[in-house]
């Protein structure tokens, strides 16, 4: 369906933990080279069982055909390891939206991959999606104890979400006015200088383009005190507006990237965002949708791109909580998706 991809079971079973139905899922990730689930799924519906005392059948690594049978939600700490560089990030996507509506404040201790390809970075998360996701009024605090990289993971994040009664629908239609661009560039069991060069060609892309101000934190460790199971780098940009707008970019490292060419490529990831005009990114497209599905009201936000992510989120979102949809504008161009009618509501 649509994207066909891991996406569909994220927000399926995500959503399916929020409403308490249940769901089964068949021909996961088909047509992938690697089909079926991978360890990061596998992960992150343990995870969700757990705080809502699902059933779950065929809930292991290769399978095709997922069942998940939602029972009630608990709070608690709960402990996960992904046991390799599987996506922390991705696992948070399918926790968060439930973990808001459990009774008591649910608290997630992860064991992963922080900053991998095709994920958004720990980064992207803490400082685009939580300050977005605040303007409903989702609250939660995420800590980053150690980064883990490709292949070794080991990286380690705590998250504290607290329970919501009801999510606020959220407008947010013109971006207006942006702030400089912030960031971080961090590297670990490398050479200081990696992060530094990471910033420095990001500087040098935003201010070929007029943007001067630029204030990137740097994150590197001593050797001796660099307890990270492997190398890796990553660079983290976003931008800010009055309205609570935030977009954001980034870029992992990766062994023979020159450390030039993983800035730049972040700056240029930002810099394709502005050009959408929106107030959000097309990352943020999708991501918001399940929030948008059982927030109160009607929502309705501008995105720098339409993406399939956002399409398949959408579809989904509509097959489980009766919300209806509204996407104006076209696949791979800026557009608008609304919330143009309310279904079920947690």
């Amino acid at each position: 369906m649509l994207e066909g991809g891991g996406q569909i079971v994220r927000t399926s079973m995500a959503l399916a933990a929020l409403t308490g139905k249940d769901v089964r899922v068949s021909k996961i990730r088909d047509k992938r080279p690697n089909p079926g689930l991978q360890a990061q799924h596998v992960t992150a519906v343990k995870a969700l069982a757990s705080i809502c005392n699902a059933e779950t059948q065929g809930l292991f690594q290769g399978s095709r055909d997922l069942t998940f049978k939602p029972r009630s939600h608990v709070g608690g700490r709960f402990i996960f390891d992904v046991g390799t560089a599987g996506s922390i990030p991705l696992i948070l996507q399918a926790l968060m939206p439930s973990a808001a509506f459990a009774p008591d404040r649910v608290d997630f201790d992860l064991t992963g991959g922080t900053d991998v390809l095709w994920s958004p970075s720990i980064d992207y998360v803490r400082l685009v999606v939580l300050p977005v996701l605040q303007l409903m009024g989702y609250e939660a605090t995420l800590n980053v104890l150690r980064r883990g990289h490709y292949p070794k993971g080991g990286g380690r994040v705590t998250m504290s979400i607290e329970p919501s009664r009801a999510l606020r629908s959220i407008k947010l239609l013109e971006a207006g006015r942006w702030f400089g661009v912030e960031g971080i560039s961090h590297c670990v069991k490398l050479p200081s200088h990696v992060a530094q060069r990471q910033a420095s060609a990001a500087k040098q892309r935003l201010s070929s383009r007029g943007i001067g101000e630029v204030n990137i934190a740097i994150e590197t460790y001593p050797s001796d005190r660099d307890q990270h199971l492997a190398p890796g780098s990553g660079i983290t940009l976003l931008m800010k507006s009055p309205s609570g707008a935030v977009i954001g970019a980034d870029s992992i490292g990766e062994r023979g990237k020159p450390a030039e060419v993983v800035g730049e490529e972040a700056a240029n990831r930002l810099l394709l965002e502005l050009e959408g005009m929106a107030p959000l990114d097309r990352h943020m497209g999708d991501i918001l949708i399940p929030y948008m599905a059982v927030g109160e009201g009607r929502s309705e936000i501008s995105v720098s791109e339409i993406t399939m992510h956002t399409l398949t989120n959408i579809r989904v979102a509509e097959i489980l909580t009766g919300v209806t949809f509204e996407v104006e504008g076209d696949l791979g161009t800026p557009g608008k998706v609304r919330v143009t009618g309310v279904g079920l509501r947690t």
